[in-house]
């Protein structure tokens, strides 16, 4: 996207809420104008940045191990046939129970600091990232791997050099859903249990209704996950590059 057009898409979208503003007459502590959410933002910037810290380590941390388990997952599914009969329906089973019902029971388990959280965050993100890989493990062409097993490659061999390389692109778009997933895992295991984060500072703000700083620390996790979801994309394009080089 050119920053003209993010530009031009801010500005009409702060258009349309000043209008919906001054239309509909709502006052603020149930609609606040653009402006005073700046203002409150300005205002309180020391506390949402101490809260949004603590929200960003358990987004990062809850997106390196979720990643880190998927990846080892997908590998193990590839590698071993009866791996992948048994886990795989385990694994698409365990997405019929939303993970948002889990989030009580975390926080039972792991208490009300920053563990349930991140155990929040890689439960969302874990399925995606396992799947997006698995399939770019297993959709190789059948000619390379025919080929490879008539040169004497080997298992591993075959993964490692082919496998792998091959699946890369599938991994970078399982990691950009994920980018997006994490934070609403960090922020709903917040709102069950916290004594801090911006998902705890919402429900602070809104049992003070103090709407304009709910509505602060929103757009601030908003931009969190857009500048989140582009590194993660940037980074997902070198892989993609990585693929396409070792192809050719």
């Amino acid at each position: 996207m050119r920053k003209l057009d993010l530009l031009f898409a801010i500005l009409l979208v702060l258009c349309i809420w000043q209008a919906l503003v001054l239309i509909t007459g709502a006052p603020h502590f149930i609609l606040p104008s653009p402006w005073r959410v700046a203002k409150s933002a300005y205002f309180n910037r020391a506390l949402i940045g101490e809260n949004a810290l603590v929200t960003i380590t358990e987004i990062l941390l809850g997106l390196l191990l979720g990643t880190l388990f998927g990846v080892a997952t997908a590998l193990q599914l590839t590698l071993s046939k009866t791996a992948e009969r048994l886990m795989l329906p385990i694994l698409v089973f365990t997405q019929a129970v939303p993970v948002f019902a889990l989030a009580p029971l975390l926080t039972l388990w792991f208490g009300y600091g920053m563990g349930s959280k991140v155990v929040m965050a890689v439960l969302i993100i874990y399925f995606p990232v396992t799947s997006a890989f698995h399939d770019g493990l297993t959709r190789i062409d059948r000619g390379y791997l025919d080929l490879a097993k008539t040169m004497g490659g080997k298992q591993l061999q075959i993964l490692r050099h082919i496998r792998i390389p091959a699946a890369l692109p599938a991994l970078g778009s399982g990691l950009k859903l994920a980018a997006v997933y994490a934070p609403i895992g960090a922020v709903i295991g917040e709102w069950v249990g916290a004594s801090k984060g911006l998902g705890y500072l919402m429900l602070l703000a809104n049992g003070r209704v103090k709407t304009d700083l709910m509505f602060a620390c929103l757009i601030t996790l908003a931009c969190l996950t857009v500048i989140l979801h582009s590194l993660v994309g940037v980074l997902a394009k070198r892989l993609s590059n990585y693929a396409e080089g070792v192809e050719r």
